[in-house]
């Protein structure tokens, strides 16, 4: 367990730890990520360091839920200013959000989603889908579910599926624009919530 700073000094050194243990992970990738190395870039002594964090889990726990609150705090507030708009705009206007959060750290998402262990960023992520599916259900209702479909679960299909997408694109982008990503997945998530579905186009040669 990690100390909790109290007087502004040792919040000061608390934030200075993990803007450089941030900086550390990015610049090295999770196999050399280190106390060490996080106490040398901040300036400080090891035995400093550990007074307010016991080992590196407890560094990459902070740098994780910071990074992916942000990631969330961006999507939601998109999201929340989208709510009552027709279902197009409401669309389009969330996987923007969505894309331009996910790509504000590309160095950090990769680190994240390709380096770092299942159990570092479990429960950040979970936290931070919890938070964009409440909102998205929120906008389900608002925009008038068909009777009968469990908006819960739509929700939960939608931003699932939403973020896996945002996330390939930003790690390994197909041959395409941004824009045109954005009408896609927007005109995806549009059709699945409207319970409309897409004529199929010609097979690919």
């Amino acid at each position: 367990m990690r100390k909790v700073p109290r007087q502004a000094r040792s919040r000061e050194m608390v934030e200075r730890i993990v803007a450089s243990g941030r900086a550390v992970l990015a610049r090295d990738g999770y196999d050399l990520f280190s106390t060490n190395r996080v106490a040398e870039a901040a300036g400080v002594s090891p035995g400093s360091l550990y007074q307010y964090f016991p080992d590196k889990s407890a560094i990459l726990e902070v740098i994780v839920d910071r990074y992916l609150q942000e990631v969330s705090d961006r999507v939601t507030a998109a999201l929340a200013d989208q709510l009552g708009k027709p279902p197009a705009e409401l669309a389009r206007g969330t996987v923007d959000a969505l894309l331009a959060a996910i790509e504000a750290d590309p160095v950090l998402l990769r680190v994240v989603h390709e380096e770092l262990p299942g159990r570092q960023v479990v429960q950040a992520r979970r936290a931070m889908e919890r938070r964009v599916r409440e909102l998205a259900r929120a906008a389900l209702t608002l925009q008038g579910a068909e009777p009968g479909r469990d908006t819960a679960m739509a929700a939960w299909v939608v931003v699932h599926a939403m973020e896996a997408l945002s996330v390939q694109w930003v790690l390994d982008p197909p041959d395409a624009t941004r824009e045109q990503v954005v009408e896609e997945l927007a005109g995806l998530a549009e059709n699945y919530l409207s319970g409309r579905t897409q004529e199929p186009g010609p097979a690919p040669r």
